[in-house]
């Protein structure tokens, strides 16, 4: 094997051992195809399978596939005696049943026991290819073969990588209870805004019914305040400034005294 498929052979393993928990030694499940393909091309089939694994392995083969090897006669006796060298794998049919549906049977739609398939068959690796984690080993023109990880097996390994960087359920339990439950803030609704409030006249207040009674008569007050604003109001009849009646004959001038020893000129005579 060339060191560079070696080395992409090495990296998958280790991929579907971080990923999907397979272990050493890896349980390969064979079909009745393989069998027949190994034996014509002379491989040593242990040995190649254990290189492209890139460690130790343990062949296993179901009931149903080594009776597909009966049916076909004494032709594939080699292959039979091959398939017998295995380890047998319970598939719990009471009747035979074709290789392929086997094989699927037994991987299940999770791949629950970490099978790695090595099969002759296209239908069977079709399939196998839509559940995740599954290894699949082929011979192409004497050559054994890895396949690539499918689509549905990367993206189940991101999911893994995903969750195994992320707490676990029991950390997030806890970091739940210990955590305070904050009330969500509640966003305020945008829509058209108010006026400036400073901006605004500010409204008057009416006036009451009662207020309105207390207040004196609106005549009188505006003879008052102009009264008051024009200075002294101006005297009429007997009345005097402060309001008191004077009476209407005038007053006797007070005469002014002399002093003692001047006494007035004498006017002269016309």
């Amino acid at each position: 094997m060339r060191h560079k498929r070696s080395k992409a052979y090495r990296k998958l393993m280790a991929m579907y051992a971080m990923s999907f928990g397979f272990r050493q030694p890896y349980q390969v499940l064979v079909d009745s195809e393989m069998c027949k393909t190994s034996v014509s091309q002379k491989m040593d089939f242990l040995a190649q399978v254990e290189t492209v694994l890139v460690g130790t392995v343990k062949l296993m083969i179901t009931q149903c596939c080594i009776h597909e090897l009966y049916l076909q006669g004494k032709s594939q006796q080699p292959a039979v005696d091959l398939a017998k060298t295995f380890e047998r794998r319970k598939c719990n049919h009471k009747e035979p049943i074709p290789g392929d549906e086997c094989i699927a049977s037994v991987v299940g739609e999770t791949n629950k026991h970490r099978y790695v398939v090595a099969s002759q068959s296209h239908p069977l690796r079709v399939g196998l290819r839509a559940i995740p984690g599954v290894p699949i080993v082929h011979i192409n023109r004497a050559v054994m073969i890895l396949e690539p990880a499918s689509d549905i097996t990367m993206r189940a390994k991101q999911l893994a990588e995903q969750d195994s960087l992320g707490p676990s359920s029991s950390e997030k339990a806890a970091l739940h209870a210990a955590t305070p439950q904050v009330e969500p803030v509640k966003k305020k609704k945008k829509g058209p805004k108010g006026p400036n409030p400073l901006s605004v006249k500010k409204k008057v207040a009416k006036p009451t019914i009662q207020e309105e009674k207390k207040k004196p008569n609106s005549s009188v007050a505006a003879q008052t305040t102009s009264a008051e604003v024009g200075g002294k109001r101006k005297r009429t009849g007997g009345e005097d400034v402060d309001g008191v009646v004077e009476n209407s004959q005038p007053k006797h001038k007070r005469r002014r005294r002399h002093k003692r020893g001047s006494q007035p000129a004498e006017e002269p005579d016309v």
